[in-house]
């Protein structure tokens, strides 16, 4: 069986930029259980900053084929966003996050989605390696501070 997961790039994961309360405790608490279901040998897809960190702070066992892929969807999504506002990325984000649940979905503009921010190396590796028919488990999907994040599992 091959496990993928894919997480945030988002740097507030990475304990250089831990603070006394930490701003992404949901995501984080996400992350790791999703990364711990991973086996021992993983490859990176995307930015292998936060992957790094998350491999290291989790334990794995087995020996399945096992992937984490790193990336996000828009950073346009609010006033705040690091990109600002752009009304195009709630659509965007939408349907980036159908095609990633469910093979039944067509994929964006991944065009759109470079100028909408969004972090999408890992994910466009990730949707060469998907079987044609599959089905996501979704553990987090939240926007916190105008960028959306996902962290998802897939298994075939």
């Amino acid at each position: 069986m091959t496990r993928v997961v894919l997480v945030p790039g988002v740097l507030a994961l990475l304990p250089a930029y831990a603070s006394l309360e930490d701003p992404v405790a949901e995501l984080r608490a996400a992350c790791l259980s999703a990364v711990s279901w991973l086996a021992r040998d993983v490859q990176v897809l995307g930015n292998p900053r936060v992957a790094a960190h998350l491999l290291d702070a989790t334990h794995r066992a087995g020996d399945e084929p096992s992937y984490l892929v790193v990336g996000n969807g828009s950073a346009t999504r609010t006033e705040k966003a690091p990109g600002h506002l752009d009304e195009r990325s709630h659509a965007f984000d939408a349907a980036l996050g159908a095609a990633l649940s469910s093979s039944d979905a067509s994929w964006p503009s991944f065009g759109l989605g470079k100028d909408l921010l969004a972090s999408l190396d890992g994910i466009d590796r990730l949707r060469e390696l998907l079987p044609p028919a599959y089905e996501s488990v979704v553990d987090y999907d939240d926007d916190p501070y105008g960028v959306q994040y996902w962290v998802m599992r897939w298994s075939w």
